[in-house]
């Protein structure tokens, strides 16, 4: 398992061959990478600054993987969580999952997805042509989340 939260960028292809590399079981990996968009509830964005609670978030992180570990029989988990000032395009964050079947591949990838966007502690601030302003927790990724509670 590795979770990091980092300033730096991540190379997808080099994360994917060392979460497959030397495991012969592994019969799916299932990923998403989020990027820096240039629009955001109707309004124009040059550029996104993530803040993190260091220690708190990777915590957080960590727990994350753990439940999904327990739903689903997975082989080996990457997340990779970027902060600080990030511009429209830039990868933001990698989720990756490996299992025998795509199936819980898929599941668990999308699961570990939904709950960093609600229960990891990350703040975004975007610059946009009327200044900066923070960006509040969407209801649509509470909802996304609580699709899992059953």
């Amino acid at each position: 398992m590795k979770i990091a939260v980092q300033e730096a960028d991540f190379d997808v292809g080099v994360e994917l061959a060392a979460l497959t590399r030397g495991q012969p079981a592994v019969g799916a990996c299932a990923s998403f990478v989020g990027y820096v968009r240039d629009r955001n509830d109707g309004a124009a964005v040059a550029a996104m600054t993530l803040e993190h609670y260091p220690g708190m978030t990777e915590k957080a992180l960590a727990t994350i993987v753990d439940e999904a570990r327990g739903r689903w029989a997975l082989l080996d988990v990457t997340v990779i969580h970027r902060v600080g000032r990030l511009d429209i395009g830039d990868q933001i964050v990698l989720v990756a999952v490996t299992s025998a079947h795509r199936g819980e591949a898929f599941a668990a990838c999308e699961f570990i997805m939904d709950y960093l966007k609600t229960r990891a502690p990350f703040w975004k601030r975007e610059e946009t042509p009327e200044g900066a302003r923070w960006v509040d927790a969407r209801e649509t990724d509470d909802v996304a989340a609580g699709r899992w509670e059953n």
